[in-house]
Parts: C-alpha cells; sequence; structure tokens
C-alpha cells in the first residue's frame, strides 16, 4: 500500500516549539521539567533530542501532545503546527489533531498498547475516528499498515493481541497506530529502548524510510548518540530542561561547544578505546524542583566561573545555525580543538 502523500515542500516548518515551560505543582513545591524550549521541525527532516534521563525530552513531547494532566502540569509558551497553536485549541479540537496530523511513538508498546484489545482494533479504532471509515474499512487499513510496517501474515497478526507479538514487532504497531491517519508530524519517543541492534537498526530504517514517502517532519527522542548521527539532519541537546546546544548532525559532532555535549560524547564507548576508561560527568543532574539562578551544568562544569553560578547563559549563535548557551564558549575559555570533559 503506498498512503497518501503529504503536501508539503521538503524544509517547509511543520511545527514550531517558542518558549515552552512545563511545570508541575507538588506538594514541595513546583518541578520545572522544561525552561524555555524552542525548536523547529521542518517537512522531510528529522530533529534529533538529547539528552540523560529526566532531562525533559518526554516531558516536552507530551507537553507537544498535550497529554499531560492540568493541574498538576502548568503548560506555557507556544506549540504552533503549520501556523495552529496548538496549546489554545479546545481539548476537542486537539483530539481532532492528536493522533491524526500530529503522531507520538511511545517508550514502552507493551505498556502502551492496550492488553484486551486485538492490534487491529486499535489501528482501526484511530482511522475510524479521525476518517470517518466504517469498521470493515477501518480493519482492511489496519492490515494494510501492519504490511507496510512489514510485519509478516498481516492478515492473521491483525487479530492477534500485544501480547503474542515479540518486542519488536510491538515497537512496528506502535508505528503502524501512529502512521494509520498519514501525520504531518511523527513524534518517536526512544523508539528503540529495550530492542536489540538487530531490530533497532530496522526500526530506524523503517521510520526513515516511511519519512520519505510521507514526507513529514520527525522528532526522534533519545540518548543514544550513535541514533542521532544515524538518523537526525539536526540535534537539540537538553540539560535540566532547558536547550544548551543545537546544531546540525555533522556540525555536532565534528566541533561540540557546550561543555555537558563534549562530555557525552566522551562518555560513548569507542571500538578504537576498549581498554580506556569511559569518561564519566561528575556530580548528579539537578533535581527540577531545585530553583538555579545560573547555568543549571555550572555545579558539573570544570570551565565554570562565578558568572556561570549568578547568571544563566543566554543561546547565542557561533557560526552558521549553531547555538549554544555557555558563557565559557562565549569568552572563548573553551576552544573547539580541545577535548573538554566536563
Amino acid at each position: 500500500m503506498t498512503l497518501p502523500r503529504v503536501a508539503l515542500a521538503t524544509g517547509e516548518p511543520l511545527l514550531e516549539v517558542d518558549d515552552l515551560h512545563t511545570h508541575f505543582d507538588t506538594l514541595t513545591g513546583p518541578a520545572r521539567s522544561v525552561n524555555g524550549v524552542s525548536y523547529t521541525v521542518r517537512a522531510g527532516q528529522t530533529l534529533g533530542v538529547v539528552g540523560e534521563s529526566g532531562c525533559g525530552k518526554s516531558v516536552t513531547a507530551l507537553s507537544i501532545m498535550r497529554l499531560l494532566p492540568t493541574p498538576p502540569a502548568r503548560i506555557r509558551g507556544a506549540v504552533r503546527l503549520r501556523g495552529t497553536d496548538l496549546l489554545q485549541l479546545s481539548e476537542r479540537e486537539m483530539r481532532r489533531i492528536r493522533g491524526n496530523r500530529i503522531s507520538m511513538i511511545f517508550q514502552e508498546p507493551m505498556t502502551s498498547l492496550n492488553p484486551v484489545l486485538t492490534i487491529g482494533r486499535q489501528i482501526a479504532e484511530t482511522v475510524q475516528v479521525h476518517q470517518g471509515a466504517s469498521r470493515a474499512e477501518a480493519l482492511g487499513r489496519a492490515v494494510e499498515m501492519l504490511r507496510l510496517v512489514q510485519i509478516p501474515e498481516p492478515e492473521r497478526r491483525v487479530h492477534e493481541y500485544p501480547h503474542q507479538l515479540s518486542g519488536g514487532m510491538r515497537q512496528r504497531v506502535m508505528i503502524a497506530l501512529a502512521l494509520a491517519c498519514n501525520p504531518e508530524v511523527l513524534i518517536a519517543d526512544e523508539p528503540t529502548t529495550a530492542l536489540d541492534v538487530t531490530i533497532q537498526a530496522q526500526i530506524l530504517d523503517l521510520i526513515r524510510r516511511l519519512q520519505k514517502e510521507l514526507g513529514m517532519g520527525v522528532v526522534m527522542i533519545t540518548h543514544d548518540l550513535g541514533v542521532v548521527a544515524e538518523s537526525c539532519d539536526r540535534v537539540i541537546v537538553m540539560y535540566a530542561g532547558r536547550k544548551v546546544e543545537e546544531a546540525g548532525v555533522m556540525a555536532l559532532f565534528d566541533r561540540p561547544l557546550h561543555p555537558y555535549t563534549r562530555a557525552l560524547m566522551a562518555s560513548m564507548p569507542s571500538m578504537n578505546t576498549s581498554s580506556q576508561r569511559l569518561a564519566e560527568i561528575p556530580g548528579l543532574v539537578p533535581s527540577p524542583q531545585e530553583a538555579h539562578r545560573g547555568c543549571p551544568f555550572a555545579a558539573r562544569c570544570r570551565h565554570a566561573d562565578a558568572r556561570c553560578h549568578s547568571n544563566i547563559p543566554p543561546l547565542t549563535r557561533h557560526g552558521g545555525d549553531h547555538l549554544v548557551a555557555c558563557f565559557a564558549v562565549e569568552a572563548s575559555r573553551i576552544e573547539p580543538e580541545q577535548e573538554a570533559i566536563a
């Protein structure tokens, strides 16, 4: 099956996240999970969002999809899908868009899929709700979607339950479910977590192939820099709910600027350094309930000075479209060729 093509020009801005803040009200004070994140996703391009667990990657995605309960979540900023601010829509209007024009692949398919419904019914339900198809038409579309994501014997598999499938097949079902209505933007939240490397490669190849066929924009959320290098056109590095660096994928790997980005690079295992100890980043990620007067990475950064501890660095441009939020880079205390570990 060839799905109807999205009427998009390559490079056209699809999703624009502008100064997004997501805070949670708790008994001990607000937890500031996302603090002023901005980025643009363009047609036919893959934007990588990378960082340690707890840095705000998934909360950003759930805020975009408006899948967080409010309260306790408080979301402000703007999330524009081809000019329409999703944060200003009613829940009824958002339901028409969610799963239709913008979809999400969740981290763990076994907990995201309904265990008491067949996978065919779960895909068909999406098609019925958003496209007004009959039950028979929707089930036929489910079979076609399973075939599209290369699940063998889709006519039989469509009647099976999630527990009857392997982890790789369940992830393919999640992709089929997310793409059933031909979305303009796909958010993939750790789509290869807990899968073996062979299945990981197959899933990433599948997303790339479908993206090329459909012309959609993709947000790839991951902590795996190998996935970023292989799959993304542009990369955002997040730390403690903030965007600390953004660049094209080649520029980021050739010339990482922020000390945190460099520390992440240094902690990656290499085939050429098997006898060396992996570098580690000292200290801990700050709690989202901790208020920051300065750069949230300052306590773990060996380049930090008094200014870093008292002021939050703004994002500044360093050649082309390479953005970084770091006073040390701005003051040239970090040389581009320097192998820096925080």
